[in-house]
C-alpha cells in the first residue's frame, strides 16, 4: 500500500465523479421508459443497502484491502482467486469505460480520428496521475469538480431558457406498471453505477478519516441519484421518450437542442468535456483498484512499475473488446450480468461467513 493518504473531501469529490461516469451521458434506466427516474432512485436504495455490507467489512478489517478481506474470510487460496477475479472484474470496468471515451468522441467531435489514438492518449494521461499516487488522484479532482459544477449550471441554464423542456413528455406516471421499473433497478441501475462503488474497497484504507466513511458514502449515493435521475427526466422531457431510446448519448442530443439567437448553439463541447473528467477519474479508480490488487497478491513493494505494462493491456483490450458501439453496448448488458457475483453475491457469502465465524468465536469464548 502507498503511505499516502486521502481527505473526507477528497474521498467524497472521488465518488461524486466516479458515480457520474458515463451514466450522465448515455440513455441510463430508460428501459423503464418514462419512469427512468423512479428506477434510477429505487438503484439508489440498493447501492444503499449494499453499502452498509460493504461498510461492515470495514470495520472488522480497516487496515486491509478488498483482496485482504476475500483472503481472511475464505482462506489462502479460495481467497486468492476470488481476489483474482475482482482484479480481471475492476480492469474489465476500466476497459469498458474507456472504449464509451473513445465512442463518444468518435460520434461527436473527432470523427476522422483513430480509436486507437485516442485511446493510447487517455490512457497514457490515466497512467501518469496513478503513477504520481491517490493522494494526487484526490487533489486532482477537487479541482475538476468545480469545473464540472460550472458545466452543470451552464448546461442547465441553456437548456432550460431555450423553452425545449416539455414537462407532459414524463407523463403519465406508471404508465406500463411496476415490473419493468423494478426490473430496470434490479438488473441495470443497481449495477451502474451504485454496485460499481465496491471497487472503493480498494481505497479506504487510504481514508485519514476513518470514522467518517459513512457519512462520505452514503451522501455520495444520495447526492448522485438525485442529479442522475433529474439528468434522464430532462433528457425525456426535451426529447420525448421514443428519441431518448434510439439515442446512444441522449444528454449530447439534448444539449444539441440549444439555440439562442441562431448564435449561441452547439454546445457539444460541454458535453464532451464533462464525459472527459467523469470517465478519466472512473476509469481510472477502477484501473487503482485493480493495481492494487495485484500488489497485495503478488506481494509487491511498487505500483509504479507496473502501471504502464497494465495500461498497455487496457488499450488493447479496449480496442479488440468490441468491433464497433453496437457490439460495444451489448457487452454493457454482460457486464450487467456479470456484475451482480462481485457486487451482491460473493460481498452476502463472505457476510455469511463472517458472521457465523463470529458465532462460533463467540460460544468458544464463553465456553
Amino acid at each position: 500500500m502507498e503511505k499516502t493518504k486521502i481527505s473526507a473531501i477528497q474521498l467524497f469529490v472521488l465518488m461524486f465523479i466516479f458515480e457520474m461516469g458515463t451514466a450522465l451521458v448515455i440513455s441510463y434506466g430508460i428501459d423503464a421508459k418514462k419512469d427512468a427516474w423512479l428506477a434510477i432512485l429505487l438503484g439508489m436504495c440498493q447501492g444503499i443497502i449494499l453499502f452498509f455490507i460493504y461498510y461492515f467489512f470495514f470495520r472488522q478489517y480497516p487496515n486491509l484491502l478488498l483482496t485482504g478481506y476475500a483472503k481472511k474470510v475464505f482462506g489462502k487460496y479460495l481467497g486468492w482467486v476470488i481476489s483474482l477475479l475482482y482484479i480481471f472484474f475492476f480492469l474489465y470496468n476500466a476497459t469498458h469505460n474507456i472504449r464509451s471515451f473513445g465512442e463518444l468522441l468518435l460520434s461527436s467531435t473527432m470523427t476522422k480520428t483513430p480509436l486507437l489514438a485516442i485511446n493510447i492518449l487517455f490512457v497514457l494521461a490515466i497512467c501518469y496521475v496513478l503513477y504520481l499516487g491517490i493522494e494526487v488522484l484526490g487533489r486532482t479532482a477537487e479541482v475538476f469538480i468545480v469545473i464540472l459544477f460550472l458545466f452543470g449550471v451552464a448546461g442547465n441554464f441553456l437548456i432550460l431558457i431555450t423553452g425545449n423542456v416539455d414537462l407532459q413528455n414524463l407523463q403519465p406516471f406508471l404508465e406500463y406498471g411496476w415490473k419493468p421499473i423494478l426490473t430496470t433497478a434490479l438488473v441495470q441501475t443497481r449495477n451502474l453505477p451504485f454496485g460499481q462503488m465496491v471497487v472503493f474497497m480498494m481505497l479506504l484504507p487510504y481514508l485519514n478519516r476513518p470514522e467518517l466513511v459513512k457519512k462520505v458514502w452514503l451522501s455520495t449515493l444520495i447526492s448522485s441519484g438525485l442529479v442522475l435521475s433529474y439528468t434522464i427526466s430532462l433528457d425525456i422531457a426535451v426529447l420525448g421518450v421514443e428519441t431518448v431510446e434510439r439515442s446512444t448519448f441522449p444528454l449530447l442530443t439534448t444539449i444539441r437542442k440549444v439555440n439562442l439567437f441562431e448564435f449561441i448553439q452547439r454546445m457539444d463541447a460541454i458535453v464532451v468535456f464533462t464525459l472527459l473528467i467523469t470517465v478519466f477519474f472512473k476509469a481510472s479508480i477502477f484501473f487503482y483498484g485493480a493495481i492494487m490488487g495485484i500488489m497485495d497478491l503478488f506481494k509487491l513493494k511498487n505500483h509504479q512499475q507496473i502501471i504502464l505494462p497494465i495500461g498497455c493491456i487496457l488499450i488493447y483490450w479496449s480496442i479488440i473488446s468490441a468491433s464497433n458501439l453496437s457490439v460495444h453496448i451489448e457487452k454493457a448488458k454482460f457486464l450487467d450480468s456479470i456484475s451482480a457475483y462481485f457486487e451482491i453475491i460473493i460481498p452476502l457469502l463472505m457476510l455469511i461467513v463472517t458472521l457465523i465465524r463470529n458465532r462460533f468465536k463467540k460460544k468458544a469464548k464463553e465456553g
